[in-house]
């Protein structure tokens, strides 16, 4: 990604993993496609190492138990073939928490950590999967979740909105032909990585058959509300004008059609390095929080858990859209009064209000080529 990213992350210190619940249940739903790819991989005569990538990682919480599952898979054909995996994400990324969680200092005490498995070797790659981010033909597996929807870099302004969902016909195109780009930069990079006959399975956020995406299902849009809240703080004083047009989500959410378009195209980087598609399907995930809320209906406990999963992904958007130059005390009131007057909304009004998750799933293969 270009520099104009770096304010782009995850929360960190396991912040995310802890309050992003959906995140790991659309993660276990791609588990059978990972499970499918693995089974079609040479895996007792493949040579070197069982190499697999986690791109956009985050800290690696939410995918914890699939890596625990590929390891088991693998090794149960395998016994002693060594396998590794590279987590990636960008720079500013809290790789510490990421192997904190994997050696277990962080999260459930009752499992065996991750890193405790013999012959399995971690690492860390601190690059943007904008880039390849590993050598030619290394990789037997690919996995990605909920990540590739951010894009290399802003394509413009969004007037009076903070994503491209809200956006007018003319920013909407501006940002929907960034994401065409950027996919295909992402799926020729991936291809490159990949040894011949691997496996790539993503799951990304998108815009499904009905409309829907994430946050919006039905109910409250989310990404609404979040402009609401945004654009009551300006209109209080509490904001400039600057600040409000500056906190603009750098992501698109494609349909499956647009995701699948550069492996329907010979001419594309991404068809010519082999890589074909084996499955496509959009998913929703129910709002974790919305669903337990149906069953205690207490509001208050709901908007609780709720708002910090919000918080997790969005945070330094609002935070990084605030002026530099205000001291960072202010800064940090700011942005809780901003989520503490979301979570009042929900608290006060709850019905509506969810996050469901809206994804496509898909699982591509890079041919061999003789």
């Amino acid at each position: 990604m270009s520099s104009a990213t770096s304010a782009i992350s995850m929360r960190g210190a396991g912040y995310y993993s802890a309050n992003t619940a959906g995140a790991k249940t659309v993660i276990d739903k791609a588990g059978d496609l990972v499970a499918e790819a693995i089974a079609a991989l040479p895996v007792e005569t493949g040579a070197g190492a069982f190499a697999l990538a986690d791109y956009g990682a985050a800290d690696g919480g939410t995918s914890l138990d699939l890596m625990r599952r590929v390891v088991g898979l693998v090794r149960s054909r395998a016994p002693n073939r060594q396998i590794a995996i590279g987590y990636t994400d960008l720079p500013h990324n809290d790789f510490s928490a990421l192997f904190r969680l994997t050696q277990g200092l962080l999260g459930d005490a009752t499992k065996t950590p991750l890193a405790a498995t013999p012959e399995l070797y971690i690492s860390g790659v601190g690059t943007s999967f904008y880039r390849q981010l590993f050598p030619d033909a290394t990789l037997d597996l690919g996995f990605s979740a909920t990540a590739m929807h951010w894009l290399s870099k802003k394509p413009g302004p969004i007037a009076d909105h903070v994503q491209a969902v809200g956006a007018n016909a003319a920013e909407r195109v501006a940002f929907q032909a960034q994401a065409a780009e950027d996919w295909e930069t992402i799926l020729a990079a991936r291809a490159r990585e990949l040894k011949p006959g691997g496996k790539l399975v993503v799951a990304n956020f998108c815009v499904d058959g009905q409309g829907r995406y994430l946050g919006n299902t039905g109910g409250v849009n989310m990404f609404d509300t979040f402009a609401k809240h945004w654009r009551a703080l300006w209109t209080a004083g509490r904001i400039g004008e600057a600040e409000y047009r500056a906190a603009t989500f750098q992501q698109f959410y494609r349909t499956a059609e647009e995701f699948a378009a550069p492996l329907k195209n010979p001419a594309s980087q991404a068809a010519k390095a082999g890589l074909r598609l084996d499955h496509v399907s959009t998913h929703v995930t129910r709002c974790p929080y919305a669903k337990d809320f149906e069953r205690h209906g207490d509001a208050a406990a709901f908007a609780r858990a709720y708002v910090p999963t919000l918080r997790s992904w969005s945070e330094t958007v609002f935070a990084g859209a605030l002026d530099p130059a205000r001291p960072a005390p202010e800064r940090a009131a700011i942005v809780d009064a901003f989520y503490g007057a979301y979570e009042a909304e929900v608290a006060a009004t709850p019905d509506g209000h969810a996050m469901d998750y809206v994804h496509c799933f898909m699982s591509m293969t890079k041919e061999s080529r003789g």
